[in-house]
């Protein structure tokens, strides 16, 4: 049961100035912090230049309108997760259809009713409480997870790489966005479950024993374990489970065979691969991509990896995609 958010920030936007102070006054009266605007730019930048947990906008405002706004607002990563209500007079079908296109939450029609207004407000705000918890949770993963990666010298910049190889990949396969985004998180902290694996296997520098190899298989399982209580995360825990699995069975943790390998993880395998190749390693220099790829050539021939997606990658490199995570060999 989540509490009463305590001082939630409100934007009013509306170029009526009565309007502004109608609605100000009954969110004010519930001890919420509000904060106005005029016009469309206006309302932008105030949403833009500091944490607002709310967005009243008129609809039909000067500049930029209620619409435009909203579909700004719900395009950006940075205010995507702010409630928007939009505030009408329009009572046309049409015109709510474009509102909900636009990325609109809810509305309210003119004249406004004080209850109607805290109702919609207070039930918004226990939706981005929910929000920001979830937001938080993945933070704190994927701090854990950098942490993993901080230990080894040979391995900076691997998660970050992984997501973007990983998501370039999987646009260029044409797969949907939800997958995407699970493809980006995944790259992050598809090792996490080397948390539950004592550092003296993990970090040792000579070959593990079998004993060694037993617990250090069980990492993507650990890692599924993790995450799992987070119900967003539903498309990443197939791919923290099964990264390390191959088409011939031959992979870990649970010897998957072929189309049973959800194609997220086969993604991430190829990218993982290709990326360890690419890379300094105690043992060895960076390959160059040309024979980073003759190697997983010969390794999809022994029937590791996914044929297709290595082909796909490779082109998808030589095209220059994804540009931003090239690094030096």
């Amino acid at each position: 049961m989540f509490k009463e958010i305590v001082g939630a920030t409100i934007l009013v936007a509306d170029d009526s100035e009565h309007n502004r102070e109608i609605l100000s006054e009954f969110l004010e009266l519930e001890n919420y912090r509000v904060i106005s605007a005029e016009d469309g730019e206006q309302a932008l930048a105030r949403l833009r230049g500091e944490r607002v947990d709310l967005a009243l906008l008129d609809v039909m405002m000067p500049r930029l309108t209620g619409f435009e706004l909203c579909k700004s607002l719900k395009s950006d990563p940075e205010t995507r997760l702010i409630p928007v209500v939009l505030v009408t007079g329009l009572s046309q079908t049409e015109d709510r259809i474009r509102g909900i296109e636009c990325g609109a939450d809810d509305f309210l029609n003119k004249p406004v009713v004080r209850e109607e207004l805290l109702a919609r407000v207070r039930s918004l705000l226990r939706l981005k409480q929910f929000t920001d918890e979830l937001e938080n949770a993945e933070t704190v993963l994927f701090s854990l997870a950098l942490s993993i990666e901080a230990k080894d010298p040979y391995t900076h910049g691997h998660c970050d790489r992984l997501s973007k190889y990983s998501v370039a990949l999987a646009k260029r396969l044409g797969l949907k966005e939800e997958l995407c985004v699970a493809l980006r998180r995944a790259g992050v902290i598809h090792d996490i479950g080397k948390l539950a694996v004592p550092e003296h296997i993990l970090l040792k520098p000579g070959p593990l024993s079998p004993e060694e190899w037993v617990t250090m298989r069980q990492h993507p399982v650990f890692g599924e374990r993790i995450c799992s209580p987070l119900k967003s995360f539903r498309h990443v825990l197939p791919i923290i489970r099964h990264h390390h699995e191959k088409l011939d069975g031959s992979g870990y943790p649970d010897g998957l065979k072929g189309g049973r390998i959800p194609l997220t993880a086969r993604i991430l395998s190829a990218v993982d691969v290709y990326d360890a190749l690419t890379t300094d390693r105690p043992y060895r220099k960076a390959l160059p991509q040309e024979q980073a790829f003759g190697i997983m050539r010969d390794e999809v021939m022994l029937g590791w990896w996914d044929p297709a997606v290595v082909k796909e990658f490779k082109i998808a490199l030589t095209n220059g995609a994804p540009a931003a995570v090239e690094h030096a060999a």
